[in-house]
């Protein structure tokens, strides 16, 4: 079985449109070399700029090649700047000198550099975590006038929400560091070739598969056995300057469920497993009448997203109940409200606050603290709350310190949904935020839409919700996981847990939460394996799971900095992930030899490789595990309908697609000739 879908434009014009569509926002800095202002070198150029996706089971594998060229007439270092997704575990770097083939290894950061800057004239490589999630890859030498080819492999978790998955493939920059912008400009080109290419894998039946904007030049293939395939080709010309967005829809009626990925190579060691729980549950719509707070950031480094911003909020609020009501607070080094108190939903106030919004213009810092107080104040205790932040939470401003706003969003009696806009954004920050409310947090790029989260969001405020939740294993005995309290869980929202466990057996899984004051208790038994080599992939992805823990309890206070930054260093260097406290280090074999460094790396690539090949050549399997015993009666809940059963085949997707997907009718600075394409598959 196979479908195809695309349209037939001719190829030079949709290689013009591709171009065209990836140099949208044309950000000062992008996925791109860097090069010194001032410097008399001509900057490194890219060649070629090829990506691999695999979406499989829960999560991502990309794998990006680039072949850089040095246009001087003597040897040259390269710095690649890029961003990658906030949960991304950075795995492998591998450099191609000649006949050489050097792979990397993770050290302490400190001693990666050293070990790079003595190396580099013999051929080295280092890839090292800046502040946020942005990656610099240094590598040497070039030859004069010659190439060197490398490229970087990372995993990251793949969440369903509401039916959906999505799919971020970063450049562009986020826009938040100045500092870097006063010292360097970059190289962002593709002179020669560059392809996008994404194979989707899923037992669940997928409906849908579409790129906003991209819909005209994207080839978009059913291959049939549960695998799409995606791809983008185009010759030179192209600039790393906007993110690729891949969007794809489970088909209705799937059945809530319990899902779990395993490995546990050795029977006699700890295994390390992946659990999604996909509730299916009829959540019923609230009464009507519901407060909504918008606090926008309008600070400097919010110039180039602003516009995206504006036009979402303007389009949620649009579409608002005349029974709502709303505020609108913006802030940068200050912070007002432009709405002078709360407006009900009306069309007339609606126009009025749509015309406010387009017309706030940005600059200054982000004082992120006073933002949300401000939006915090004249809260109706009679009146359910929600706040909905859109900002980069790069907060330079006042208060800063994340205990102080951990402190503050537990003062007060609301559901914040947080909406990190761009790359490089501070999502620990928001995390910290988010989660002191019960709320949830989303990233959001500039090459999608911020309308389609927003009404994800609202669908998730307006219907009831399962609270003090927690989830639970018993029989099997796990540790350093993050089950337990889980606080409220949303309409559509998959709850995805990581853990260890020390021996195979029964094991009973428990959802136990409170809906509409009735205690409810949702629960399955099967068996943890004792013995599976399937998912390799999963120890990184535990390990930086388990980072990111360590990071929330640092931010809150509970753990200091120093205890905090030797755990972190101890996982990334035995898990071999790139983290604040390691980097990756690329040197050929007798250099790693002579300094007495392990090939731990090396080790863990040839046997993610052998599992990912078993994979690839077998036919999509589920990793559902309460088949025999359904922990849940009713359907997951889809995009435009309930979890209850029941619903259309195309027409509920088909509303939610002009939200979520139609991102070339919704953007203001999409080209014309790209509108409307969206929807026609």
């Amino acid at each position: 079985m196979q479908k195809l879908f695309r349209h037939t434009v001719g190829l030079p014009i949709a290689l013009a449109l591709f171009a065209w569509a990836l140099a949208l926002s044309s950000p000062a800095q992008a996925g791109g070399t860097l090069t010194l202002k001032g410097s008399p070198q001509a900057p490194i150029q890219i060649l070629d700029h090829h990506v691999e996706v695999v979406i499989q089971n829960g999560f991502a594998r990309t794998e990006v090649t680039q072949t850089f060229f040095n246009p001087n007439p003597t040897t040259q270092e390269a710095t690649y700047r890029v961003p990658v997704p906030k949960d991304a575990s950075l795995s492998e770097m591998t450099m191609y000198l000649g006949e050489l083939t050097l792979e990397g290894e993770v050290v302490g950061k400190a001693e990666a550099r050293q070990a790079f800057e003595e190396e580099k004239d013999n051929g080295a490589g280092v890839a090292e975590k800046n502040e946020g999630q942005v990656f610099d890859f240094h590598v040497s030498p070039i030859p004069a006038q010659g190439e060197l080819r490398f490229r970087y492999l990372y995993y990251q978790p793949i969440e369903i929400d509401t039916g959906v998955g999505r799919f971020q493939y970063p450049l562009e920059d986020g826009g938040t560091d100045e500092v870097a912008k006063s010292f360097w400009t970059q190289e962002t080109k593709v002179h020669r070739s560059f392809s996008f290419h994404a194979v989707i894998e899923s037992a669940w039946p997928i409906q849908d598969v579409r790129m906003p904007g991209l819909a005209s030049v994207a080839t978009v293939k059913e291959l049939g056995d549960g695998r799409w395939d995606i791809l983008l080709e185009a010759p030179g010309g192209v600039d790393l300057t906007t993110d690729l967005i891949v969007y794809y829809r489970l088909a209705d009626n799937l059945p809530g469920r319990v899902e779990m990925l395993a490995y546990k190579p050795d029977p006699n060691a700890p295994g390390t497993f992946m659990m999604i729980v996909t509730p299916g549950m009829d959540l019923q719509p609230l009464s009507r009448g519901v407060d909504y707070v918008f606090i926008l950031d309008i600070s400097g480094s919010m110039e180039g997203k602003f516009g995206t911003l504006a036009d979402g909020v303007a389009q949620a609020i649009e579409r608002l109940d005349p029974m709502d009501r709303f505020r609108i607070i913006a802030f940068s080094t200050s912070a007002q409200e432009i709405t002078k108190g709360y407006r009900n939903a009306t069309p007339k106030e609606v126009e009025r606050a749509v015309k406010q919004v387009h017309a706030i213009q940005v600059g200054g810092s982000t004082n992120l603290y006073k933002g949300i107080g401000l939006g915090l104040k004249k809260v109706d205790a009679d009146r359910a709350t929600n706040v909905v932040l859109i900002t980069d939470a790069v907060a330079n401003e006042g208060i800063v310190n994340p205990k102080a706003f951990d402190k503050l969003m537990r003062s007060h009696d609301v559901r914040l949904f947080g909406f990190l806009l761009g790359n490089s954004a501070n999502w620990p920050l928001m995390r910290t935020i988010t989660e002191a409310t019960g709320g949830y947090y989303a990233s959001i790029s500039n090459a999608d839409d911020v309308i389609g989260q927003i009404m994800l969001a609202k669908s998730k405020v307006t219907h009831a919700c399962l609270h003090d939740a927690s989830l639970s294993i018993s029989g099997v005995r796990t540790f350093d996981s993050d089950l337990g309290a889980i606080g409220k869980v949303y309409r559509g929202q998959q709850l995805v847990s990581f853990g260890r466990y020390s021996e195979g057996g029964k094991a009973t899984v428990k959802l136990e939460a409170r809906l509409t004051g009735e205690d409810k208790v949702y629960s399955t038994e099967f068996d943890f394996p004792q013995f599976t080599e399937q998912y390799p992939e999963l120890e990184r992805l535990w390990a930086l799971d388990r980072i990111d823990s360590i990071k929330l309890d640092m931010d809150r206070g509970r753990s200091s900095e120093k205890e905090g930054g030797t755990a972190i260093r101890d996982l990334g260097i035995a898990y071999q992930i790139v983290t604040d406290e390691t980097s990756m280090l690329v040197l050929r074999d007798e250099a790693f030899a002579q300094r007495g460094i392990e090939r731990k790396n090396k080790e863990r690539i040839v046997n993610e490789r052998a599992a990912q090949i078993v994979r690839n050549t077998n036919p999509v399997t589920t990793s559902r595990v309460d088949t025999s015993q359904p922990a849940f009666k009713g359907n997951a809940p889809r995009l435009g309908g309930g979890g209850g059963g029941g619903g259309g085949a195309f027409g509920p997707w088909a509303a939610g697609l002009a939200v979520l997907l139609a991102a070339a009718g919704t953007r203001r600075h999409q080209p014309a000739n790209l509108r409307g394409e969206e929807g026609k598959g």
